[in-house]
């Protein structure tokens, strides 16, 4: 049995979204018990030249939507970034999760080797479905995920490697 684009993609990206809306719970919970704020984490950074936690969320978001879309031949829609509260980060999570609903598995078959074009500054990238998805959109994805993570664990809020992972599927513990 071979794995197709769409298991590799949208169920990975479900996952680390759903995983990401409960992290938002445990920072929330964090803020409310020390009494500030929760929307402060939105301009938190790891360092100075990095994007704040409300960039990350919106590029993760960015990287499930826009891969999804390219890889089923479709037009990614467009999301404006203007969030500004952990509330609207959250609605952007589960809009995201809603459009990658909207994918069908079939629009992706064959996308292992359609060429796939991205827009980068005045240029183009062009690759073949496969090496898009595992090498441009799945490594941003995480790296934009993990980031966001780690941004507010490095901000006090108690998660940890389960909190990233997230519901695993099929895990049968023995």
């Amino acid at each position: 049995m071979s794995l197709s684009l769409y298991q590799s993609s949208v169920p990975v990206y479900e996952r680390g979204l759903n995983a990401f809306l409960a992290i938002l719970d445990k920072a929330e919970e964090h803020a409310a018990a020390r009494k500030f704020d929760p929307n402060n984490y939105l301009a938190m950074r790891l360092s100075p030249d990095m994007f704040p936690l409300v960039r990350q969320v919106q590029s993760f978001c960015d990287h499930a939507k826009n891969s999804s879309f390219r890889l089923a031949a479709k037009d990614p829609p467009v999301k404006e970034d203007k969030e500004i509260t952990i509330a609207e980060l959250r609605a952007r999570i589960h809009a995201t999760l809603d459009m990658l609903k909207s994918i069908d598995a079939k629009a992706m078959e064959g996308a292992e080797t359609r060429e796939i074009v991205i827009p980068a500054g005045p240029n183009k990238l062009k690759f073949p479905g496969a090496d898009y998805l595992l090498h441009f959109a799945m490594p941003n994805f995480y790296f934009h995920l993990t980031t966001a993570y780690d941004i507010l664990r490095a901000s006090g809020v108690e998660i940890g490697k389960r909190n990233f992972m997230g519901a695993v599927p099929n895990l049968v513990r023995a």
